[in-house]
């Protein structure tokens, strides 16, 4: 009987020792003395040493210990078909560092999770493109809308500037609005409880539109001329909008925007593949130049702190370290051109930036210095990402 029970130890032993060495664990460290959230954590199925027949869908993440499953989502980044990323949010103390297992699961009960992070093209607004997360909204227009007001037509709009949607709600709210719009049973630039849109952007760059500066003059894209929806889902939203080629002072410029939006941020991450040019800057408007404005080169954002109707708003943009190399506010007698703009190195064709706003209705920043505290925070964990380390 002693025998048996011995056997069976052993067993059961190697079956652990079996389990631990075909698991895999994703070690991930917060190198800084604050508490980390709201950070995604992007896997592909490379970095995770998957077959590339296994389905990545069925994979969920769990911390070790716990036998809950994180949010998480997948993502066919290239366009084949095939889910290739995953990604999850985990939350990490100060200075630490948490175990997570990888899990295959195939529960097909799994609990259906709410798409926060949403976008879309929307043609029965004109052809505008808008998308949102829990916490903050923003749109663009499309050519159609650009023709409409070089053939005279109302209700076009001509600007490559991004709007904001000042939502005060963590549901979302895109389709919600664009419905009242259509069936005529209400209108986005009043608040009903929800937020509104009474953010003018016109020939400005709204937040973080872009443009070419030649001597003392800028110069900017139209329209976006082509969408594709890339994702949408619980933790991230990203699509891909491509410009008609254009001229700043006789360089042609090529522009196409990678835009991204994860839960919990109050920026959208803009990645841009550009040509033509050796600084890009990109700029938020300062509208009727009432409000303050702020930089910091060396942490690297700025930012515009206004007044807007009965509340006030922070617009800002953060940059990777070493990339701004000049800010300035621009003052011209067309007050929609007058912008705080910032200049960022082009490096192989490429800049990355990441821009957007806290309402104060909205409640999380009912000060300038709160706002910019978000920033500067924002900054310090772009420059110092947590490490990401696969174990078996």
């Amino acid at each position: 009987m002693k025998s048996t029970k011995i056997i069976a130890i052993l067993l059961f032993s190697c079956g652990l020792l079996s389990y631990s060495q075909e698991s895999k664990f994703i070690i991930i460290t917060n190198p800084l003395n604050m508490d980390r959230e709201f950070e995604t954590v992007e896997l592909s199925k490379s970095k995770l040493d998957l077959e590339p027949s296994d389905v990545l869908e069925n994979y969920r993440i769990r911390e070790v210990g716990s036998a809950e499953f994180l949010i998480s989502q997948c993502v066919d980044e290239n366009g084949d078909g095939i889910n290739d990323i995953l990604l999850f949010q985990p939350k990490i103390k100060a200075s630490a560092t948490n175990k997570y297992e990888l899990v295959l699961n195939t529960d097909s009960t799994t609990k259906d999770q709410i798409v926060y992070c949403y976008s879309r093209f929307v043609p029965e607004r004109t052809d505008d493109y808008a998308w949102e997360n829990n916490k903050v909204a923003f749109r663009t227009y499309g050519p159609v809308a650009q023709k409409m007001v070089e053939d005279k037509i109302k209700g076009g709009t001509l600007t490559s500037g991004i709007d904001a949607w000042l939502k005060r709600v963590e549901y979302p709210v895109i389709n919600k609005w664009y419905e009242k719009y259509t069936n005529g049973t209400g209108t986005y630039h009043k608040d009903t409880g929800e937020g509104l849109d009474n953010f003018h952007v016109g020939a400005s760059r709204g937040i973080g539109g872009v443009g070419v500066k030649v001597d003392s003059t800028y110069y900017f894209s139209k329209n976006f001329t082509t969408w594709k929806t890339i994702t949408t889902g619980p933790i991230r939203t990203s699509f891909v909008l491509t410009y008609a080629d254009w001229d700043a002072a006789g360089n042609k410029i090529t522009e196409v925007k990678h835009i991204s939006l994860d839960y919990g941020s109050f920026l959208s991450k803009f990645e841009i593949d550009v040509t033509g040019t050796k600084e890009l800057s990109t700029g938020i408007t300062l509208h009727n130049n009432d409000g303050t404005t702020e930089g910091n080169l060396k942490a690297g954002w700025i930012d515009y702190w206004q007044p807007i109707d009965d509340s006030e708003i922070g617009t800002g943009i953060v940059f990777p370290k070493k990339t701004m190399v000049s800010f300035e506010k621009y003052i011209n007698p067309n007050k929609e051109l007058c912008n705080l703009y910032a200049s960022i190195k082009v490096k192989n064709n490429k800049v990355v930036y990441y821009t957007g706003f806290g309402w104060k209705k909205q409640g999380e920043f009912t000060t300038k210095e709160a706002w910019e505290n978000y920033l500067s925070s924002y900054a310090t964990k772009i420059n110092n990402p947590l490490t990401v380390k696969i174990k078996e």
